[in-house]
């Protein structure tokens, strides 16, 4: 794993947290922020997926 799949992750969770914490105290924008940061995370992590598959790729030829 490299460091934009673990941030990516960690974003993520970070997300999810914060939706869940925006649901209980009744908070769209919070809810909001949360799914932002969702797929924010998810972008991240895409990318470092993107970035190890090329490293496979060139480490194998």
């Amino acid at each position: 794993m490299n460091k934009d799949q673990v941030k990516g992750v960690t974003k993520e969770i970070a997300g999810k947290v914060q939706e869940g914490a925006g649901k209980l105290v009744g908070s769209k924008t919070q809810q909001a922020k949360g799914l932002q940061k969702q797929v924010a995370g998810k972008t991240e992590k895409a990318y470092g997926d993107a970035k190890e598959i090329v490293k496979d790729s060139v480490s194998k030829h």
